[in-house]
């Protein structure tokens, strides 16, 4: 995960993206719920060191900043703690991960795709996961909130962790206590090409707001 802000220009967008306190309360949640868990923080959540263990792990989880940029597939990219950035094309051409059962993109705009200026469908990074070999990811369908993405996530690994749900229904029993929860969403978003502001008012005030719970779904293997 990432928790500081940062700064960069890809091509002509500018990115002005802020620190996710939430997405280290997620890490440190998943840490605690999921016995083995090995936690990459900040500079240490950096391509070189993360990459390599990721096919040996049954389940990925990054709680970072994503964004889907139309265009070519290197300007669509996920952020590392250290500045480090993993693009559309580099997953396409070097990931391999058949031995993940699970990998969870708790970040804006991953399960998004879209069509290159010669026509040619381009796949989101959730899709590119499986291509990768993962059997299964989830991935959201637009800018998602921090704090919101965070009560999202939690649920969804205890219920994981009880071993007698699927992925799938243990992603469809997270975004029911969302729906039923009465909690203000706090936060920013993970992933913007301009200054992150605070979630407009008119999106809604409660957890229970679709905006919240319905962005992440299951790609692939749901059980």
């Amino acid at each position: 995960m990432r928790n500081v802000g940062y700064k960069f220009q890809l091509g002509k967008q500018h990115f002005n993206l802020s620190g996710l306190p939430f997405a280290a309360k997620e890490v440190a949640n998943l840490e605690a719920t999921i016995s083995g868990t090995t936690k990459l923080l900040d500079q240490d959540f950096s391509t070189k060191a993360t990459i390599p263990q990721m096919n040996q792990n049954s389940v990925v989880h990054f709680a970072t900043h994503a964004a889907f940029v139309p265009g070519l597939p290197e300007d669509s990219f996920i952020l590392f703690g250290n500045g480090d950035r993993i693009t559309l094309r580099n997953i396409h051409d070097t990931w391999f991960l058949t031995n993940v059962d699970l990998i969870v993109l708790s970040a804006c705009d991953t399960g998004l795709g879209g069509i290159l200026g010669n026509g040619e469908e381009i796949l989101g990074f959730g899709y590119l996961m499986q291509n990768a070999g993962a059997r299964a990811a989830v991935a959201s369908l637009w800018s998602v909130n921090d704090g919101g993405t965070q009560a999202l996530m939690n649920v969804f690994y205890t219920k994981l962790k009880q071993g007698n749900l699927t992925k799938a229904e243990a992603l469809r029993q997270a975004q029911i206590a969302l729906i039923n929860s009465s909690k203000n969403p706090v936060g920013k978003q993970r992933g913007d090409s301009i200054v992150i502001e605070p979630l407009a008012s008119n999106l809604g005030d409660k957890l229970s707001h679709p905006y919240y719970w319905a962005p992440f779904i299951l790609i692939g293997n749901g059980l």
